[in-house]
């Protein structure tokens, strides 16, 4: 009695599963056991009944079991010959279903017409389709449907949804709470603003297939550790999104190692990824490694590589040789730089290697015309390399100024030419003029090469002091200062690593 009652509740829970497919000897051994109750609403009078699930053809076909989108439950032969005409259909309109053979399809040709005219609809073609027909597999309103909903509630714009199942066709099979609402809360978690999800999203979808607590969480744990700030996460994920998916000891770890191997403190790369998060994309062996070769065979020394990374992190991912050999000619036959003159304007101003010929001209030919030499001007330019990104028109008040004002000769300009670097307004004529009004003397570099402090340690000071030079970048020890004797000792706390990114490092 007890097993009776045992197979009884077997089959009642079955029976409650309106999806499952039963075979013929289940049919008839649940039609042997189960002896289910009249249900007046499935009989017609002088009709006699039909038992749930029979093998006998049943009067009203709408009650055997139908579903929405996968049509009637069909035996082993009817089945295949489906398929058949379900693949004919989709050959019959350029859709390969090779890839669907292990895959079951709908049983009918209007519900697989419905998932592509849906498909169609929503931006894609028919090769579209043919790159993952594994998405004719998902049903419209069980699938498509609720994925595509919670996108464009997450801020993917309703035009752009074909581009992203495109994209990223997988989605399709995710399910949204237990896959996709994890993954945009742990963005949330990240600070990324609610405004940017979408727009990660359509960057990188691949993020909806990862785990939170995979390599996203050991990505975001490490470039912490190393001094990224937290809160700046997020706004990295806006911009580059793609590290969260990089493997740690493969990927990030090796780039990190081989950085500070050259001598580029944690604490700057730290700055560096926050500003620049792309950096992290770069190839260690294909593209980094190469280049810092190429940028010691063109004569940069070993010990400014970390200056000139700091300065202009995107050097390490740049096609180097073929931009250094270019600008070297052309510093060479235009501006008579020499190669050994060229590696000190790279090492001065590494963006170099990316500025337009035509703007490198603009402020030479300017010095020119007033009566500087082509020589005077080059070595103008290794001394100071800023001189040629600076703007003509600025130039030109600072120079008319020079000439009216301070009525210096033109060698103090080839001595100084970072006085074109400082504000005419903020800078030069405020101190000009109270040195004019002290009825004080000296070189330019002496009144303009230092904070505003230092210059009021100097105007009252009973003596002018040697003339020093503007800030120097070793690595291997601490930010040397010429005359550090004189300048107070109020730093003497600071670490190495905050020395030298508050001096040189300008993101």
């Amino acid at each position: 009695m007890r097993s009776l009652l045992r197979k009884r509740l077997h089959f009642d829970s079955i029976l409650r599963n309106p999806f499952y497919v039963y075979p013929q000897n289940l049919l008839d051994c649940m039609n042997s056991i189960h002896k289910p109750r009249q249900n007046p609403c499935f009989q017609e009078p002088g009709v006699s009944r039909i038992r749930p699930f029979s093998a006998q053809p049943s009067k009203f076909p709408e009650y055997e079991m139908p579903t929405v989108t996968w049509g009637v439950v069909q035996g082993r032969k009817e089945k295949l010959v489906s398929r058949v005409i379900v693949c004919d259909y989709l050959k019959g309109i350029g859709i390969i279903p090779d890839e669907l053979e292990q895959l079951e399809l709908p049983s009918t040709v209007d519900v697989m017409r419905e998932r592509v005219e849906f498909l169609q609809k929503i931006g894609l073609t028919i090769d579209d389709i043919n790159e993952y027909p594994l998405m004719l597999g998902c049903s419209v309103r069980k699938n498509v449907i609720p994925v595509l909903g919670y996108l464009e509630k997450v801020g993917i714009q309703r035009q752009k949804l074909g581009e992203f199942i495109k994209n990223y066709p997988q989605v399709l099979h995710a399910s949204v709470v237990v896959e996709l609402v994890p993954i945009v809360k742990f963005l949330r978690g990240l600070d990324v603003e609610k405004q940017d999800i979408g727009y990660v999203l359509m960057k990188y979808p691949e993020l909806l297939g990862f785990k939170p607590e995979g390599t996203m969480s050991t990505s975001v744990a490490y470039l912490v550790s190393i001094g990224v700030n937290p809160r700046d996460i997020g706004p990295m994920v806006t911009q580059y999104p793609y590290f969260l998916g990089m493997r740690v000891g493969t990927m990030i770890k090796p780039l990190v190692d081989y950085l500070v191997s050259l001598g580029l403190p944690k604490k700057v790369l730290a700055r560096m990824f926050e500003k620049r998060a792309y950096v992290l994309g770069y190839n260690l062996e294909d593209t980094v490694k190469p280049n810092v070769d190429c940028l010691i065979s063109f004569g940069i020394r070993k010990e400014a590589l970390p200056s000139v990374i700091a300065q202009y992190p995107q050097i390490l991912g740049l096609p180097l040789k073929a931009k250094l050999s270019s600008q070297q000619y052309f510093c060479n036959l235009k501006l008579k730089i020499d190669p050994e003159g060229f590696a000190r304007v790279i090492e001065g101003m590494p963006q170099i290697v990316s500025l337009n010929q035509n703007v490198i001209m603009k402020p030479v030919e300017f010095l020119i015309g007033r009566g500087i030499s082509p020589e005077d001007v080059a070595k103008m330019v290794v001394k100071c390399p800023q001189l040629i990104a600076s703007q003509v028109g600025l130039m030109k008040n600072s120079f008319y100024f020079f000439k009216s004002e301070t009525g210096r000769p033109l060698r103090e300009l080839v001595e100084f030419p970072e006085y074109f670097t400082y504000s005419l307004e903020s800078r030069i004529k405020p101190r000009y003029h109270r040195l004019k009004s002290k009825g004080i003397k000296c070189s330019l570099g002496w009144f303009l090469n230092c904070s505003d402090q230092r210059f009021e340690e100097r105007l009252q000071a009973n003596y002018i002091e040697a003339e020093s030079a503007g800030p120097s970048f070793y690595m291997g020890g601490k930010l040397e200062l010429p005359g550090n004797d004189i300048v107070s000792d109020d730093n003497d706390d600071e670490s190495d690593d905050e020395i030298l990114y508050r001096r040189t490092v300008s993101l």
